[in-house]
């Protein structure tokens, strides 16, 4: 992911929308096909049934067809949003703030989880083996609770996703410009990942007892004989209840391993592509012998 520094005009030229669409769609396919498997192994450690009567280490990329076709709309939806959230919220709230970051990303969030949040209720089913194909995970969500159902464990998935967005992008976006300044020259994409993943982690801890209630609530399964869960509050409660407050952490190992892998590889794929379709677009739109000269130039395109 090494490359050079982009120029200063470049740094300061906020992204379009279809350029953070694009990067974003590229950053989030990467992340989740390189690790699904650890995703896997958070999604039956939190499950009820355990890890082992979910699957163990069997089957291990089962739902992986529904993550890659969801990752790349929902990671595109959520950095196409931020980007452009950032400045209008900037405006009011003061540009690079912690505030205006957490808002902007919050927005992003919300943003992603319409696509998000239906990708996983069917992913997160075939991880544990209540599915063994796409289509049959499709017909068997639709037919146990209509449209409804593809959006079980929405409102926890967002309680989820805000209070991580608070938690990682001021600190990620406070790393990356203190690390500006302290080179005096803009940061690298491989530098970018490193923050990504430090402030990953960190949220990705603290924010663990949501994630179970919320792989408890696209599960839509329960202890035998128990109601179904309902609720992020009823959720975790239950959980603490009847499992002890530790099942709230259940796959925190894997769940903070994966966001700080994740971070490294999103960040830095969505920092390279946006930079490689930046500069592709600015070569494009120079005069003619000038783009000739520029486009010959392989340190402009080496990755």
């Amino acid at each position: 992911l090494l490359r050079p520094a982009p120029a200063p005009a470049m740094e300061a030229q906020k992204p379009s929308f279809t350029l953070a669409l694009c990067a974003g769609g590229c950053a989030g396919t990467s992340v989740d096909v390189v690790l699904f498997p650890i995703d896997t192994i958070r999604t039956r450690m939190q499950s009820v049934e355990g890890f082992r009567a979910a699957g163990g280490f069997r089957g291990i990329y089962q739902g992986l067809s529904a993550a890659t076709i969801g990752s790349a709309p929902g990671a595109a939806m959520f950095f196409a949003t931020y980007e452009t959230a950032k400045p209008m919220v900037g405006s009011v709230l003061g540009k690079d703030t912690a505030l205006s970051h957490s808002s902007s990303a919050a927005v992003g969030e919300v943003a992603a989880c319409l696509t998000r949040v239906p990708t996983n209720v069917v992913t997160q089913r075939m991880q544990v083996g209540q599915y063994k194909s796409l289509q049959e995970a499709v017909q068997g969500v639709l037919a146990s609770g209509g449209l409804r159902a593809f959006y079980s464990g929405f409102g926890t998935t967002v309680m989820r996703e805000i209070p991580f967005a608070f938690v990682q992008f001021p600190i990620y976006e406070r790393l990356k410009i203190t690390w500006r300044d302290s080179q005096q020259a803009p940061t690298e994409p491989w530098q970018g990942a490193l923050c990504g993943a430090v402030a990953g982690g960190i949220a990705g801890a603290v924010t663990t007892p949501l994630d179970v209630a919320k792989t408890r609530l696209m599960l839509g399964t329960a202890r035998a004989g128990a109601e179904p869960y309902k609720g992020t509050a009823n959720t975790l409660m239950r959980i603490s209840r009847e499992e002890g407050a530790g099942a709230l952490f259940k796959g925190l190992a894997a769940r903070v391993f994966a966001i700080c892998s994740g971070g490294l590889i999103f960040f830095g794929v969505y920092e390279t592509a946006l930079l490689s379709l930046s500069r592709r677009r600015a070569q494009l739109s120079l005069p003619a012998p000038r783009a000739s000269v520029h486009v010959c130039s392989s340190s402009q395109w080496a990755v």
